[in-house]
């Protein structure tokens, strides 16, 4: 690794992260917690991290390994655009094969023209992407809630409720999985920045579930809708209802992140949300995929 003096990441990079993140989004967008220090701190400053100081002694890019729950190796990195082009990429992906064991995978929260570019080279393939959107909360539309719905807060009576509708609105999607259904209430109330009075779950006049949306931090996290009420609008109200709450809570803007191919995107546009970049996750094509 010749370009960049390349060495461990340390507590006293953060700030340095802090620029580099920003320039990322500010140039190819992304996930906004790439600016956010805790997040850089437990993302960078890990065991397998590493950070590339050009002649000046400026940090413009950065790598890490992460290791996941089931054992696998998820990779990461960052590359200061005013940098790019200089073969920093492919050094980062030396760094990455030379530390991982197994099949490679990449997860960057901001995706660039050339990151895709590297990725095409080296053979990876982009299973997952989705756009991060941002609304700016000057003109949230007013979205009537539909007859025989009411909507609920996140409580320990709800909690139930809550877990009902995330099953009910994503058992009909591919890749769907029971028992990460059952895991997520669980997960729900350990998210940080978790806001269970402006989370709601709706129901209707039979005290079934119909749909439910969750609120974290400026975070419109999830919005499901179960079969039966598709179609309705209930989505859309349950979206502006957190925007409104967002909003009285003091927010200047709301984020959220929905799968590029999703048709709700069409949605969260109409409701005045704008892209503002790409997260993807690359991996190597298993024996057989190739053809």
């Amino acid at each position: 690794m010749g370009v960049l003096e390349w060495s461990p990441t340390t507590e006293d990079d953060l700030d340095a992260l802090v620029r580099l993140g920003q320039a990322c989004l500010e140039r190819d967008g992304g996930l906004p917690d790439l600016a956010d220090r805790e997040h850089l701190r437990t993302t960078f400053v890990t065991d397998l991290a590493i950070r590339g100081r050009d002649e000046l002694g400026d940090v413009v890019a950065a790598a890490a390994i992460g290791i996941t729950t089931s054992g696998g190796r998820t990779a990461t990195g960052l590359v200061d655009p005013s940098a790019m082009g200089q073969g920093i990429g492919h050094e980062i992906a030396e760094w990455v094969l030379g530390h991982s064991i197994g099949s490679v995978r990449f997860l960057l929260d901001s995706v660039s023209p050339e990151a895709e570019s590297l990725f095409a080279d080296l053979g990876l393939h982009r299973v997952f992407a989705e756009t991060v959107m941002r609304h700016t909360l000057k003109h949230i539309p007013v979205v009537r809630r539909p007859d025989g719905v009411v909507t609920l807060p996140f409580t320990d009576d709800t909690s139930e409720a809550f877990q009902h509708a995330y099953a009910a609105s994503f058992a009909d999607q591919p890749g769907y999985d029971s028992g990460t259904a059952r895991a997520w209430g669980r997960w729900l109330r350990e998210q940080r920045g978790f806001q269970p009075e402006d989370s709601r779950v709706a129901m209707d006049n039979s005290g079934h579930v119909a749909g439910f949306v969750t609120v974290s931090e400026g975070w419109i996290e999830e919005v499901g809708v179960v079969p039966e009420w598709r179609g309705k609008r209930l989505g859309a109200h349950l979206v502006a209802r957190s925007l409104t709450a967002l909003e009285h809570g003091g927010a200047d803007h709301a984020w959220l992140a929905v799968g590029c191919d999703n048709p709700a995107r069409s949605l969260y546009e109409r409701l005045g949300f704008r892209s503002r970049g790409t997260r993807g996750l690359y991996e190597q094509p298993t024996p057989g995929d190739e053809g």
